[in-house]
């Protein structure tokens, strides 16, 4: 027998117990302790020559069907501050773009929910690009790429 769990998050750690009453030999009892630890964050490092389209997936593999219900949101990291550019809802049918005057003309959510920057600029280079997925309240994926801008 094997016990199955979904959407597991740190509120599943714990210690599970397994009877099982057979005949004619009784009840067996089993336990087993579990710990559900964080996932890892994936990093990348992403070259594009300077003027040119930088399109960067979110989760590296996963297609957008896995992630189109959930919610998600880019971010970029910068000399130790972080900035929200692209929050989308799948509740909602509108994706929240930021204002911000650096990146509005320049960022957008692509379909496949990569994050598409035009023109790349030498102060893109060294930035850091952040996808956070929220599978559930405790459980949130996130993939990072930093960026190297090649001038020409």
């Amino acid at each position: 027998y094997a016990l199955h769990l979904r959407n597991i998050s740190f509120s599943l750690s714990g210690q599970y117990e397994c009877n099982l009453a057979t005949f004619p030999l009784g009840t067996k009892t089993d336990t087993i302790q579990l710990v559900v630890e964080p996932e890892e964050e994936q990093h990348y490092v992403k070259e594009v020559q300077l003027n040119k389209t930088l399109e960067i997936p979110c989760l590296g593999n996963a297609t957008s069907e896995d992630l189109s219900n959930y919610p998600l949101k880019w971010l970029v990291e910068e000399n130790g501050s972080k900035e929200e550019l692209v929050a989308k809802d799948p509740a909602a049918a509108e994706v929240y773009k930021n204002s911000s005057v650096l990146h509005r003309e320049r960022i957008h959510l692509a379909l496949d929910h990569s994050l598409r920057i035009f023109p790349t600029k030498l102060s893109d280079d060294g930035k850091v690009f952040s996808c956070h997925v929220v599978y559930h309240p405790e459980r949130t994926r996130k993939s990072s790429t930093t960026v190297r801008v090649l001038g020409k």
